[in-house]
C-alpha cells in the first residue's frame, strides 16, 4: 500500500466527491490517502511546486503545470453557467473594462475567462468568500463570484449580475461545456498504471455520492459555509453531473478549446495537454 497526498478545496462538491472514500465504503487496498484541504488557488500553487500526487485545480492553471496528466473524473463543468460578475451598477462590457474587479486568483478559469470576455480590466485578488462583500461595501466597483455566490448573490436586491460567463462561454464554444476545475495526478511520483487505478476509485466515489446523495450532501453541508441544505443540494447538482464521472471527448475538446482560445489571444502559452 502507497500513500498518496490528495488536495481537494473544502468546497461542497469537491466533499460530495469524496464521500464515498472519506466515509469508507469505496477504497483501494492499493492506497492509503492523505486528504490536504487547501482553497483552489492554494491548490494550484502547491501543483506548481509539485507537492501533492493527486489533486484538484484550475482548468486554467494546467496550463502552468509540469508533470501532470488529467483524470477522467472529478472535473467540474459548467452546462451553460458558470461564475458571474456582480455589481451595484449596471456596467457596459466598456465600464467594465475600466474598472477594478475583485477576483478569486491569477490561475482560476473564473479569471481567464473574464479575461477572454473583456480583454482588459483592473483585477483585484482577494478570498472568493469575500468578494461579494467587497462589492457591497463599495470597496471594489465589480466582483467575480465563484461556488454557492452564482447562486446567493439574489438574497441582496442592491446586486445585478452584469455579466454571466456561463452563457457568454457557451455562444463563443458552440455549446460545449465550460471547464472550470479539473484533477490532475503526478506523472513523476505515480505510475500511469497507478494513476489509472485511482481514476477508477474516485469515479466510484462519485457514483456512491450520486446513488446516496441524501448523505452525501449532510456531508458535505460542514463544508457549505452556512449555507442551507437547498442552497447546497442545487450547487452540488449543478457541478456534479455526468462529466463529472467521466469527462470523455466532450469534456476533453472543451479544456482543448479555452485553450486554444487564450492561446489565439495572447493570453496563454499552452503545454501539452495530457489526458489519461
Amino acid at each position: 500500500m502507497i500513500e498518496l497526498t490528495l488536495g481537494h478545496t473544502p468546497d461542497a462538491d469537491d466533499a460530495f466527491m469524496f464521500y464515498g472514500i472519506a466515509s469508507g465504503n469505496i477504497n483501494s487496498p492499493e492506497f492509503r490517502i492523505k486528504h490536504v484541504i487547501e482553497d483552489i488557488e492554494t491548490l494550484n500553487k502547491r501543483a506548481l511546486k509539485q507537492e501533492l500526487d493527486v489533486t484538484a485545480v484550475s482548468a486554467h492553471a494546467y496550463a502552468y503545470l509540469k508533470d501532470y496528466v488529467i483524470l477522467r473524473s472529478g472535473g467540474s463543468f459548467g452546462l451553460s453557467y458558470g461564475p458571474i460578475v456582480l455589481s451595484k451598477r449596471k456596467l457596459s462590457y466598456s465600464q467594465l473594462r475600466d474598472s477594478t474587479i475583485a477576483i478569486p486568483g491569477r490561475m482560476t478559469s473564473a479569471n481567464l475567462l473574464l479575461n477572454l470576455a473583456l480583454g482588459r480590466f483592473q483585477a483585484k485578488v482577494m478570498p472568493f468568500h469575500l468578494i461579494t462583500e467587497a462589492v457591497l461595501s463599495d470597496k471594489v466597483e465589480a466582483g467575480l463570484v465563484i461556488h454557492e455566490s452564482q447562486i446567493t448573490y439574489e438574497q441582496y436586491p442592491e446586486l445585478c449580475k452584469v455579466l454571466d460567463l456561463g452563457e457568454w462561454w457557451a455562444k463563443k464554444a458552440n455549446g460545449l461545456p465550460l471547464p472550470l476545475g479539473i484533477n490532475v495526478a503526478s506523472s513523476k511520483s505515480m505510475t500511469l498504471e497507478r494513476i489509472r487505478k485511482f481514476d477508477e476509485l474516485f469515479r466510484n466515489s462519485i457514483l456512491y455520492g450520486l446513488d446516496n446523495i441524501d448523505e452525501a450532501v449532510d456531508y458535505s453541508m460542514k463544508y457549505g459555509r452556512g449555507q442551507q441544505k437547498e442552497v447546497i443540494t442545487k450547487f452540488i447538482k449543478m457541478y456534479v453531473n455526468d462529466l463529472t464521472v467521466d469527462m470523455g471527448e466532450i469534456g476533453k475538446k472543451a479544456i482543448e478549446k479555452i485553450f486554444l482560445m487564450a492561446s489565439t489571444n495572447g493570453i496563454l502559452k499552452t503545454n501539452t495537454i495530457n489526458f489519461i
